[in-house]
């Protein structure tokens, strides 16, 4: 059993099915059902249940899964820890970042960063904000970027606080919203309690919502375009122009948080420490502090 076996049994695992298995992995169907026998032989153990919705995998099957990412894990910190050994700024760093702050952000920021340090590799996932917590407690990426508050033990570094508005393409009355269309988009948890909390507090009646959207950007672009108003966090008004923004005031913080997160452990790569050294100074320039 060797690396390309751990990715097979992951692989499967994660799509209950080889024929999408096969395609994923590029390899032929009849030529991965074949390798999954000769597994089964190599440990004398059944691995898979095959059945009409798919495949499933036996305790056996489970465990193998299981070792195979344990496996991974560890062959991916060796070869970290290898190339650190030089303390030459090259490898792989592995981020996960908030697709909000990815999208109005993070293009910018990576291209400074690879701009000082060229030969680091850049492996990017977006999510929202509790899977990229979910990925750095997993230890599947060595940094991440979230927006909101979320049980993190390990170091963090806030990056940015930003107010939340209510924007509109026309000139709106506040005390007439619950009467206006609004156009909600879908967000983490943690921005729409603080939403919901002070939307109870100030109003009597439930708001207007005419339309449900899956993303921000398209909701930005109906509030463009004067379909109604939305609440949005500060960071997704860059290059709106034309448009009225209201920032919400509250008795409590009413504040969009963003959060620099990573193991204290992590700084042990050279990589990891260059790259959460840019952010701080990168942040302290931003407040003026540095120049």
């Amino acid at each position: 059993m060797d690396e390309k076996d751990w990715i097979i049994l992951q692989t499967i695992y994660k799509e209950h099915n080889i024929t999408k298995a096969s395609e994923q992995l590029y390899i032929s169907q009849p030529a991965l059902t074949y390798r999954i026998k000769q597994l089964e032989e190599e440990f004398g153990v059944n691995i898979l249940l095959r059945g009409k919705k798919g495949v499933e995998f036996t305790a056996e099957g489970e465990y193998l899964v299981q070792y195979a990412a344990k496996m991974q894990a560890e062959l991916r910190k060796t070869k970290e820890h290898l190339e650190n050994l030089d303390n030459q700024m090259r490898g792989t760093l592995r981020l996960g970042v908030a697709s909000v702050f990815a999208r109005y952000e993070l293009p910018e920021i990576l291209s400074s960063f690879l701009e000082k340090y060229p030969d680091i590799e850049i492996v990017l996932k977006t999510g929202w904000s509790f899977e990229i917590n979910q990925m750095l407690q997993k230890e599947d990426a060595h940094v991440g970027i979230i927006r909101g508050n979320y049980n993190w033990q390990g170091k963090k570094y806030l990056l940015d606080e930003e107010k939340v508005c209510i924007v509109s393409k026309n000139k709106i009355n506040l005390d007439e919203l619950p009467s206006l269309r609004r156009i909600n988009y879908k967000t983490d948890r943690s921005l729409k309690t603080l939403i919901d909390r002070w939307w109870e507090k100030r109003y009597d009646s439930p708001p207007n919502i005419t339309m449900e959207l899956d993303r921000l950007e398209t909701c930005r672009e109906m509030v463009i375009n004067g379909l109604g108003y939305a609440i949005l966090p500060s960071i997704s008004l860059k290059g709106l122009h034309d448009v009225h923004t209201y920032e919400i005031s509250s008795d409590e913080d009413f504040t969009r948080k963003t959060w620099l997160i990573f193991r204290e452990s992590s700084l042990e790569l050279s990589i990891v420490k260059a790259f959460v050294e840019f952010m701080e100074e990168r942040t302290l320039q931003n407040k003026g502090i540095l120049v």
